[in-house]
């Protein structure tokens, strides 16, 4: 049987103290349900008494079917006992399984930051833990600034530990709370510390200031750590903790642990890292290890050719393993094997003729300054337009955008957009006029009305991101001729996304362009004829 690593998740604590993250009580429950589900042993789901939504969450905490609540804090103040400190109070009387207890482990906080006697802090330690360990099912204390610590002065480090161990602390978790600690040192203190406490009551908590929180985690596991601490997405403050959603794959696809997380459930990753993003209406990183929309991307020719006869080739394990899949895009590193791929990718199946036709078109296209690496939507309505089986559902006969930057009736100086839109749908010539916060909404808005009356599907969906690359300029022309991409994505109601993509000299020839696409990528994959 292989040895078992429990899963300590912050990101309901941790997570927020990012920048820009503000999660209300029903952001709470429902990451803290999700991460039950999947299977995470402790989720800590904040500090009670610190603020008004955390004293909610656990006044009515979301009923959990593995997973143990933890209340985080601090050891008792200086000069008081744990069992009449007002900070500690919230905590012991929450419906939290679990306290975890934050405290100074690095002399140099002790007397400059606390200014009491060290062997003050060794003793709040140990008071806080006992009282908790009696209160709660489980005690944990979080040595902060372990690593710092532990370089600084070995033994006074080590003694706030041993304190916590020997006053009844299930998990002793070492914290490198600055970020600054490499792999190679994680691992050669954790091993030291293991000759003091048993690895199978320690735990590590990273922070990813020097990109190694993942690798930092990892070390820890390896010189006998039994416990790993993270967030989703690696979510938390300055540069993040350590990433949960590349950690429990890495566990157990590549260490072979046992996380109590069943093999079923590991392909829910995917969709928890998803969740998170969702909830905080942020576009999810592609390139996120595991989970990312181009993890297991292929662009170059040869890549795709050698994918195609043996995925492990460069796939590091099977995408379906966490829930995620492979893609293959054209560009224009791409060969004949690019677009085959993408093709049978998508379902789409070409004769020679048809085939010729989409190859020229890409490569031509391509030429221009189109790029369907991430806008493959655009890539299907090209590979169907070759095919013959895709109509053109409107025509967009002309358009006219003007901006107006102006005082309004309270005198605040505003700009504001109105586009023109003149279309043709099935005979019919339909004008609409719209105002947006922008030249794109409001022609997104224009064009919208003008043909969901024919088409009330459109009327479902929404663009959730705009990006617009400014290409350099053909060869004996000024900057001024550049040609302008724009990208846009798109999301529907069952929360379907899809890029598509627009080349111009105009920026807004480029956005009319892409919201062709759009539209007409939503129309043909709803089957509208």
């Amino acid at each position: 049987m292989s040895e078992r690593i429990y899963l300590f998740d912050t990101t309901l604590r941790d997570g927020a103290q990012t920048q820009g993250v503000d999660f209300s009580v029903a952001d709470k429950v429902a990451i803290a349900q999700a991460l039950d589900q999947i299977g995470i042993d402790y989720i800590e789901g904040g500090w009670p008494g610190a603020n008004p939504t955390d004293d909610s969450f656990f006044d009515k905490p979301p009923k959990l079917s593995k997973a143990k609540l933890v209340a985080f804090g601090m050891t008792r103040r200086p000069g008081r006992s744990a069992e009449n400190d007002p900070g500690l109070a919230p905590l012991l009387n929450s419906q939290a399984h679990a306290m975890c207890l934050v405290g100074k482990s690095w002399d140099y906080h002790v007397d400059v930051a606390l200014e009491i006697e060290r062997e003050e802090n060794v003793r709040m330690i140990s008071d806080s833990i006992a009282l908790a360990a009696a209160r709660k099912e489980e005690a944990m204390y979080d040595a902060e600034h372990f690593f710092d610590g532990y370089k600084a002065n070995k033994e006074f480090a080590l003694s706030c530990v041993k304190a916590a161990y020997e006053a009844g602390a299930r998990w002793v978790v070492l914290c490198d709370t600055n970020g600054g600690t490499l792999p190679h040192e994680v691992e050669a203190i954790v091993r030291e510390v293991t000759e003091h406490i048993p690895g199978d009551r320690l735990g590590i908590h990273a922070h990813n200031d020097t990109e190694n929180a993942v690798a930092n985690s990892l070390a820890a596991i390896r010189a006998g750590a039994r416990q790993v601490q993270g967030t989703i997405n690696g979510l938390g403050e300055r540069c993040g903790n350590a990433n949960m959603i590349s950690l429990i794959p890495t566990l157990m696809l590549k260490m072979g642990f046992d996380t109590g997380i069943a093999p079923e459930k590991l392909q829910e990753v995917t969709g928890l890292s998803r969740l998170l993003d969702e909830r905080l209406n942020r576009v999810p990183n592609r390139h996120q290890p595991y989970v990312g929309a181009a993890a297991f991307t292929h662009k170059g020719g040869l890549h795709v050719s050698a994918v195609a006869k043996d995925p492990k080739t460069y796939e590091h394990i099977d995408p379906a393993l966490v829930g995620n899949k492979r893609h293959v895009v054209v560009s224009d590193q791409a060969g004949r094997s690019n677009v085959v791929a993408q093709l049978a990718e998508s379902g789409i199946e070409l004769d020679d003729a048809a085939m010729r036709r989409l190859l020229d078109d890409v490569k031509q296209r391509e030429f221009q300054g189109y790029a369907y690496d991430g806008a493959e939507a655009s890539f299907e309505l090209l590979a169907h337009h070759a095919k013959g089986d895709v109509p053109d559902y409107f025509d967009i006969s002309r358009f006219r955008v003007m901006d107006e930057r102006r005082h309004n009736a309270v005198g605040k100086l505003i700009t504001e957009s109105e586009a023109t839109v003149q279309v043709e749908v099935q005979g019919r010539t339909v004008m609409r006029v719209a105002m947006g916060n922008g030249p794109v909404n409001a022609l997104d808005t224009a064009l919208r009305e003008a043909v969901v009356e024919i088409y009330p599907d459109l009327a479902g969906m929404q663009l959730v991101d705009y990006k617009v690359r400014i290409l350099p300029p053909p060869k004996g022309t000024t900057g001024t001729d550049a040609v302008t991409r724009v990208t846009i994505e798109s999301e529907d109601d069952d929360g379907f996304r899809w890029s598509t993509v627009g080349i111009s000299a105009n920026i807004i020839d480029a956005s009319v362009i892409a919201l062709y696409d759009a539209y007409a990528y939503k129309l043909m994959r709803d089957g509208v004829r």
